[in-house]
């Protein structure tokens, strides 16, 4: 597939990784364990095709109302791999956090810091993890820096504003790609999908692979981003 036709950021909303486990019998903390497989692939798979930026939703601020055993499974995921940090190093890829973090453990806020940090040199793929993040929130998080500054209203521009969300100085999303077969962006990076392109797919997230993703490209190639103008 040629450079010109690839989005520049890819959102990825990982949805259906419980519901895979129900179909084999399983507890659902098995369906986070594959749906973490499938994202260390799907990341591999992206610096592969050179594509600049992804953000992974992978953990929303509505996820805390999960039976409490779940939660814990899924922050002990995120400690796995954060352990693994410096395989995605030695790829070039730039680790990236966004959300209110301050729900997790101290030991867990620490290494995503230090991952930060590792990587920020990295010059490859930029790699964004939504965790405990809602775009609703953000957008408040944002009028509430913005106010902070104690700076004039009348000069709010959108680039202004923007300089104060989880996600400044990334692009605008331009594809999103849903697993699950649900339709619906369900909170996610809200200000920065205004002019996205949408792919929704009933593969579950612990399935998604290559072939998914290429054929998530290919329906983005195919599209006429107008942006509104004719």
């Amino acid at each position: 597939m040629k450079n010109s036709t690839l989005p520049t950021h890819i959102g990825f909303i990982m949805d259906g990784n419980g519901r895979w486990a129900k179909k084999r019998g399983l507890p659902r903390k098995f369906g986070h364990r594959e749906g973490a497989k499938a994202f260390k692939k799907c990341v591999n798979l992206c610096v592969e095709l050179e594509i600049k930026h992804t953000t992974f939703y992978a953990f929303s601020t509505e996820n805390k109302n999960r039976p409490p055993d779940e939660v814990k499974a899924l922050i002990e995921l995120f400690d796995d791999y954060l352990d693994d940090v410096r395989e995605m190093d030695a790829k070039n890829v730039r680790l990236k956090f966004i959300g209110d973090i301050s729900f997790f453990p101290e030991k867990t806020q620490k290494k995503m810091q230090e991952a930060e940090n590792e990587t920020k040199d990295n010059t490859g793929l930029t790699c964004v993890l939504a965790l405990n993040y809602g775009g609703r929130s953000e957008i408040l998080y944002a009028v509430e820096k913005f106010i902070e500054q104690g700076k004039d209203s009348k000069a709010l521009t959108e680039e202004e504003f923007e300089k104060y969300l989880y996600t400044k100085g990334l692009p605008d999303v331009d594809l999103i790609i849903r697993t699950g077969g649900e339709r619906r962006i369900s909170n996610f990076l809200i200000w920065q999908t205004a002019y996205a392109e949408y792919v929704f797919t009933d593969v579950l997230w612990p399935d998604f692979g290559k072939k998914d993703l290429e054929a998530a490209l290919t329906q983005f190639a195919e599209r006429s981003r107008r942006f509104g103008g004719l």
